[in-house]
């Protein structure tokens, strides 16, 4: 079941940021804060987390995040530019040493050819330098279906950075 294994994998990024005193944050826009909200179901989480931005809107892309306009010309808001552009906005505008971002067409409208319904980037950036992205194609499995998979995706991102800090 989807809804155990983002306990479990909140879980793993709480216990492995804790470890190594890390702080993370999100950035979200097709998940509209899914991922803050796993990780703050946790009871203590609080010292992991530091904040989360919905971002749905390209202006509250911009003005949050800065993710510059001319990105969202270009590559559109679904797309790998602008989800790198808003993990490292997440980790400039917070106190976070890790942030995802997430971006993408969860339907059950809104997808074209190009840009089909259960489209997602993800983008993760660290303060020690690794970035991240990835793009999964989903394709019609709902969409609570596309915000729980993308969630999921996220915070397994989320874990390999942080795994990726020295203790």
């Amino acid at each position: 079941m989807i809804e155990d294994q983002l306990r479990a994998r909140a879980h793993a990024v709480l216990d492995a940021c804790r470890a190594r005193k890390l702080m993370v944050a999100a950035a979200e826009s097709c998940t509209g804060g899914l991922v803050a909200a796993c990780l703050t179901d946790i009871a203590g989480s609080s010292d992991v987390f530091d904040r989360g931005f919905v971002t749905y809107s390209n202006a509250a892309k911009r003005e949050m995040l800065g993710v510059p306009a001319e990105v969202l010309d270009q590559h559109g808001a679904v797309s790998s530019a602008t989800a790198q552009a808003m993990a490292q906005g997440a980790l400039d505008r917070s106190r976070a040493h890790i942030a995802v971002a997430i971006t993408g067409i969860a339907g059950p409208s809104g997808g074209s050819m190009e840009k089909p319904v259960g489209l997602v980037h993800f983008a993760a950036a660290s303060l020690n330098g690794r970035t991240l992205h990835r793009e999964r194609r989903y394709g019609p499995i709902g969409r609570a279906g596309v915000r729980q998979h993308s969630a999921l995706e996220a915070l397994e991102m989320m874990l390999e950075l942080a795994l990726d800090y020295p203790r």
